[in-house]
């Protein structure tokens, strides 16, 4: 069973897996490869100044992750079910994996957030009608499911999308470890 699972791996999703990952949970991360993100090019992106194209951000992003520890899984999730211990999501293809957490970074895709129960509430972006409904940490209305990115009403920019991964997988981590993470390298 993994700590975690990330349902989306844009932005968002590739950040979150970053730092679950070097946290040491045990992180999959499934992702469609539909987000937005692939059809963008970013010239207000921090650490860019040439810019760089959506689909070579969101590649860099799964790099990132999967050097941190996570697992990649190209797919999308059909179903995704509570149990006693955790979740249970499956894949288009068929592929079962079982997570103690989830973490929707969906992007404006709400499908698989509705199907489980989750509430939402307006949106406030432009084109972006609902998302999911969080709280201060970016947990959902259903125990255990967690949001982050557009899905949980933030900016459609990926730098924000990016550290609201971040932030929602630091919340995460802290309460799996419990106490207060923090993750910062230094340089020699």
């Amino acid at each position: 069973m993994y700590d975690v699972a990330i349902v989306g791996g844009g932005s968002a999703g590739a950040s979150a897996a970053t730092f679950t990952g070097r946290a040491g949970l045990q992180t999959v991360v499934i992702d469609g490869d539909k987000g937005m993100t692939r059809r963008a090019m970013l010239n207000n992106h921090l650490g860019f100044p040439d810019g760089i194209t959506g689909p070579d951000l969101v590649d860099a992003g799964q790099q990132q992750a999967e050097k941190s520890g996570a697992t990649w899984i190209k797919s999308d999730v059909a179903s995704l079910e509570s149990r006693d211990d955790g979740f249970v999501l499956t894949t288009a293809d068929g592929q079962t994996v079982e997570a103690k957490e989830v973490l929707l970074a969906t992007g404006a895709a709400l499908d698989l957030a509705k199907k489980v129960g989750v509430e939402t509430r307006a949106g406030t972006e432009p084109r972006i009608n609902e998302v999911i409904a969080v709280d201060a940490d970016g947990k959902s209305s259903v125990a255990g499911i967690w949001a982050a990115g557009v899905a949980a009403g933030q900016s459609v920019h990926t730098i924000i999308t990016a550290g609201d991964g971040a932030r929602v997988a630091i919340n995460i981590i802290s309460g799996q470890k419990g106490s207060r993470w923090v993750d910062h390298d230094r340089m020699a």
